[in-house]
């Protein structure tokens, strides 16, 4: 990831916060052969204990289990990537500019525990829970238990424990505030470049920037360097 420490994320409930809320994920490993094998799957936070590492559940479709090898206790790369869009440098009413990508993004490191079938199951219908939930009628998987049923031997389940992380906030800590203000503003209501989300993670941003909490840039590691 970029090395820029003013972008770093330092807190661990910033980064427990943005699995939960993006659990669309991208899971890297090394096969046999040494070639990286990525596979692009949903996962969900497992609520531990204060204090505890952190640990997430997630399946994968048959056969990926076997590229990733998750069964061999080899340390596997989850990215979890949070809102992100693109800045016009017209938007900074300020010169020379150029554009740029702000980003949240957190890479977590961790080792793989595949599950048995009743646990994989309980995976996918937590998972479908997390997303029907919203839902007029959410459909869950009891209501289609046969079926469910039927086709659930075609994903493995499995638990990743988190050893450590490191997360990255890219949201214009670099340009003054009313430069920063005017982002904010676009990302809102530009009719082409528009990410609501992302000018969410940069007022928050600002609020800790205004309260003297600075950038939430310091280490941004969990249980040894990232």
């Amino acid at each position: 990831m970029i090395h820029t420490r003013d972008y770093e994320i330092e807190d661990e409930a910033r980064v427990r916060d943005l699995v939960r809320t993006h659990g669309w994920a991208t899971l890297v490993s090394v096969a046999d052969d040494g070639a990286p094998v990525a596979s692009h799957l949903p996962v969900l936070l497992e609520e531990t204990p204060p204090g505890e590492p952190m640990s997430l559940l997630g399946h994968v479709g048959r056969p990926d289990e076997v590229l990733h090898r998750l069964d061999s206790g080899r340390e596997s790369l989850l990215i979890v990537q949070g809102p992100h869009g693109y800045v016009s440098p017209g938007w900074y009413d300020m010169a020379p500019a150029v554009p740029t990508w702000n980003y949240v993004a957190v890479h977590l490191h961790c080792t793989v525990e595949l599950l048995g079938p009743e646990e994989s199951y309980a995976i996918l219908s937590d998972t479908v829970d997390r997303y029907e939930s919203v839902m007029p009628d959410p459909v869950r998987l009891p209501r289609v238990e046969e079926y469910a049923r039927r086709i659930a031997p075609g994903a493995a389940g499995f638990r990743l424990r988190v050893t450590r992380w490191q997360g990255k906030a890219k949201l214009s800590q670099d340009k003054p505030r009313a430069v920063a203000d005017r982002v904010v503003a676009a990302l809102e209501s530009d009719p082409h470049h528009a990410q609501p989300a992302l000018a969410a993670e940069m007022r928050a941003e600002l609020g800790r920037r205004s309260d003297g909490s600075g950038h939430s840039a310091a280490g941004g590691v969990t249980g040894g360097a990232a």
